[in-house]
C-alpha cells in the first residue's frame, strides 16, 4: 500500500462506528447553533421570492440528460436575481424551520437533518448586486455583503487557482462547513456525511442551473487555506469543502 492509500485508509477507519468517541450529544453538551448568524439585520439584501419562478425548461428528464460540467460561458450575460434566488433556494433555502426539534428542512438531503453548510459566494455579474463576495442567509433568504473590494474578487480567483471558469462565471458557490451542527450528533462519522451533504447540494446546483441554461462546474481543486482566509474561517469548526462556477450557457455549446 503506498502512502496515499495509506492516509485514506487511516482516515477512513478513523470514522468507523466502532472507533468513533462519544458524540457531544451524548454528553450533554450544548446544542450546536442551527440557523445561520446574522450580524447586522439593517443590511440584509432580500432575495425576491421565487415560490413562483417557473424555469424555461421543467422537464426532469430532460433536464437530466442535458447535465454536464460546463467551463466556458458566455461572460456579456448578467444572471438576474430572480435566477440567483431560484439557485439559492433549491440548493440551501430552509423549507421550514422545526423550532421543536431546532432544525430545518430544506430542499436537499442531509444526515439527521443537520444542514452544516453556510453559502458563501463570489458574485461577478449579477443585475442588481455589486461585485464581490456575500453570504446567503438562508432562515431569511437574503444576502449578507461580505467583501466587495476589487482585491477580495482576486483572491477568490487565487484560492481556485485561477481557473477559467471561475475568473469568467456570473457566480461561484463556496460551500463551508460548520462542522460541529454535524459532529454534535455523529462525532467522527461526521466527516462522511458532511462530504455526502455537498454532493446532495450541489446536484440540486447542476439540475436548476441547467433548467434556465445555465453551466455548472463543480470545484474540489481549491486551496483550502486561502479559501478558508478568505471567508474568514478557522479551518477547524468551519472550512470550505467544495465549490462551484455558474454561468450562462455559450449558445450551442
Amino acid at each position: 500500500m503506498d502512502e496515499t492509500h495509506d492516509v485514506i485508509s487511516r482516515m477512513h477507519q478513523a470514522s468507523y462506528h466502532e472507533n468513533q468517541p462519544v458524540s457531544a450529544e451524548k454528553q450533554g453538551l450544548p446544542f450546536p447553533q442551527y440557523l445561520d448568524e446574522v450580524r447586522d439585520e439593517s443590511i440584509l439584501i432580500f432575495l425576491p421570492d421565487s415560490s413562483g419562478f417557473v424555469p424555461q425548461d421543467n422537464n426532469l428528464i430532460k433536464v437530466l440528460n442535458k447535465r454536464r460540467s460546463l467551463r466556458r460561458y458566455d461572460d456579456s450575460v448578467e444572471m438576474s436575481t430572480e435566477e440567483l434566488s431560484y439557485l439559492l433556494k433549491y440548493t440551501q433555502g430552509v423549507r421550514e424551520i422545526d423550532q421543536k426539534r431546532t432544525l430545518t428542512n430544506r430542499f436537499v438531503p442531509s444526515a439527521g437533518s443537520r444542514h452544516p453548510f453556510e453559502t458563501f459566494l463570489l458574485v461577478q455579474r449579477v443585475n442588481g448586486l455589486t461585485p464581490g463576495l456575500y453570504r446567503y442567509i438562508a432562515q431569511r433568504h437574503a444576502l449578507e455583503v461580505f467583501d466587495l473590494d476589487f482585491e477580495a474578487i482576486l483572491k477568490a480567483h487565487d484560492s481556485t487557482y485561477k481557473q477559467k471558469q471561475v475568473i469568467t462565471s456570473a457566480v461561484t458557490f463556496f460551500w463551508a462547513a460548520n462542522l460541529y451542527r454535524t459532529s454534535w450528533r455523529y462525532s467522527t462519522r461526521a466527516y462522511r456525511y458532511i462530504n455526502l451533504d455537498a454532493g446532495h447540494v450541489c446536484q440540486n446546483l447542476y439540475l436548476c442551473a441547467e433548467s434556465i441554461d445555465y453551466g455548472v462546474c463543480a470545484i474540489a481543486a481549491f486551496d483550502d487555506r486561502l479559501a478558508n482566509q478568505l471567508f474568514g474561517l478557522d479551518e477547524v469548526e468551519r472550512f470550505v469543502v467544495y465549490a462551484a462556477s455558474v454561468g450562462k450557457r455559450i449558445a450551442l455549446q
